[in-house]
Formats: structure tokens, C-alpha cells, sequence
């Protein structure tokens, strides 16, 4: 089934708003690109935003033409990095890198592709992506990643008697991601109380990522409290299982050539259109 665009949601303040497409006009200036998609990520996207969070806005570029006729193509930075100053994290990849992403069914880009924050979308490149997600997407390629993803942020974020308690949300979300892929649901969502809704969960589970949500959304940035039993239950329980039944890295091997055109096109699109940011 092929997704539908994502809406523009209008939750973000018309400031802040203004500030991003600001800095996203900066980004096209001073690195001489231009850009075709800019969208939230991160809690925003998420939907479990405090009001302090960060506005976490990754984009996809475009370089003039003749950047990619170059013999030392390969050996080029491929990745626009802002600094991070306050609330702004500002950062993207190039076209080129995406779609090569894209053909192994990277899981952030897909998020990207679906988020319900759209900052920009310039170009058809994300409409003809949405369109081929069918073909490229794998679904053990994405369990595998979320699996590994819910693994290191246990090992890194809950150990000890007390934890950052906001840090569940690390290893809930690409666990759920993974029982929404076994429930052969399709394109993990951004939004975790869609993985949430779609899962099996106990009741005693639910009520304790409730009780996160609320702590979260209510400006709990940094809450440091004893273990959720409940949680730590699910989590390690989650964990056995996926060991015993295992899990395979394969990608998606579709025609190349789909992507070949994306990229021409959306090349031709950007540096010939009349208007950009």
C-alpha cells in the first residue's frame, strides 16, 4: 500500500515557525544548495513534546549540478551540520546520499518522509519517494535497526536504581516499531501513540506510558526517578523474545534506476524552478 503525503501540521508557534524557515533559507545561502524537503524530527514528531524541547528539523539538499561532475565526488562532504544554539538543531543530507539511504530502506529517512511537521517541500522528489516506498522497503532491514536502536539506548540510558525516566521513550519507540513490523502494518510511523495503539500492551504497561506522557508533555525534560517495574517487565521480555526468534539485516533489492531518475529530476527541479525559500 503506498502511503499518503503527511499534512502540514500547524501545532508549531507561527514564531518558531518563522525562526526554522529562517535558518533554512541561512542553510541555502550560505551553502549555495538548494533545499527539497525539511521536516520535524524528534519529539515533536513524535508527539510527546515539553514545551523546552528542542525543534529537531532535518532537510534534504540539493548542490548545483556540477558538484556531482567531479572526479573527487566521493571524497566530499555530503551532510549540512548547523551549530546547535538553544532550541535549534538544524541538520540534513544531500540528495545524492539520501537516495543511496533510501535504497537500503534507512529507517530515520523514512521517518522524514512521513513526518507530520513539514517545514518544506520543494520539488517532487518526496512525492515520487512516498510513491516507491513499497518497492524499497524492508521490513528486516527496519526491525533490525530499531531492535539494535531499543538494545544500545538500555544499555546506555537505564541502568542503575534511578534512571532519566524520559529515556524509556529511547527504547519503548523502536520496540513498538518492531511490533508494529511484525504485525505487517507497513512504514513505521513517526508518531509514538500510533505504535502504542497498535500494540498488544497490558494494562498495567499502559498506564505507566501514560503516566510518561504526561510527565513529558508537562515539561518533565530531565526527571530523574526510581525504575518502572512494569516497563522494565515489557522491555526485557521484549528483549528475549527477539533473541530467541532472531533477526536478518537483509535489504530491499529493487531497480537503482527508479532512483537514478528521482535524482535527475529533482535535480532539474531545484536549479531551474522560479521560486525556492
Amino acid at each position: 500500500m503506498t502511503p499518503a503525503p503527511p499534512a502540514v501540521d500547524r501545532t508549531i508557534p507561527d514564531d518558531a515557525r518563522r525562526e526554522i524557515e529562517r535558518r533554512l533559507r541561512a542553510v541555502e545561502s550560505e551553502h549555495g544548495v538548494r533545499l527539497v524537503l525539511a521536516v520535524e524530527s524528534g519529539s515533536r514528531g513524535w508527539g510527546f513534546a515539553s514545551p523546552d524541547s528542542d525543534f529537531d528539523v532535518r532537510f534534504l539538499y540539493v548542490s548545483p549540478p556540477d558538484w556531482y561532475l567531479s572526479v573527487d565526488l566521493e571524497e566530499r562532504r555530503d551532510v549540512i551540520e548547523t551549530p546547535l544554539v538553544g532550541l535549534w538543531d538544524v541538520n540534513g543530507w544531500d540528495l545524492r546520499k539520501a537516495l543511496w539511504l533510501f535504497r537500503k530502506s534507512n529507517p530515520p529517512l523514512l521517518e522524514w518522509l512521513q513526518s507530520p511537521i513539514i517545514y518544506l517541500e520543494a520539488t517532487t522528489v518526496a512525492a515520487r519517494l512516498r510513491t516507491l516506498l513499497p518497492s524499497f522497503y524492508s521490513v528486516n532491514a527496519c526491525k533490525y535497526h530499531y531492535l539494535h536502536m531499543a538494545q544500545g539506548n538500555f544499555h546506555t540510558y537505564l541502568q542503575g536504581e534511578e534512571v532519566w525516566t524520559k529515556k524509556y521513550f529511547y527504547v519503548l519507540r523502536p520496540l513498538l516499531a518492531c511490533r508494529w513490523l511484525e504485525n505487517e502494518r507497513g512504514v513505521v510511523p513517526m508518531e509514538f501513540e500510533r505504535l502504542v495503539d497498535a500494540a498488544d500492551l497490558s494494562p498495567e504497561v499502559r498506564a505507566s506510558i501514560a503516566a510518561l506522557l504526561t510527565h513529558k508533555r508537562a515539561g518533565a525534560e530531565l526527571r530523574q526517578g526510581p525504575r518502572d517495574p512494569h516497563l522494565d517487565a515489557f522491555i526485557r521480555a521484549e528483549f528475549e523474545r527477539h533473541e530467541t526468534a532472531g533477526v536478518s539485516r537483509e535489504s530491499p533489492r529493487a531497480d537503482v534506476e527508479d532512483l537514478n531518475v528521482i535524482f535527475r529530476a529533482g535535480l532539474s527541479e531545484a536549479w531551474h524552478a522560479k521560486e525556492h525559500l
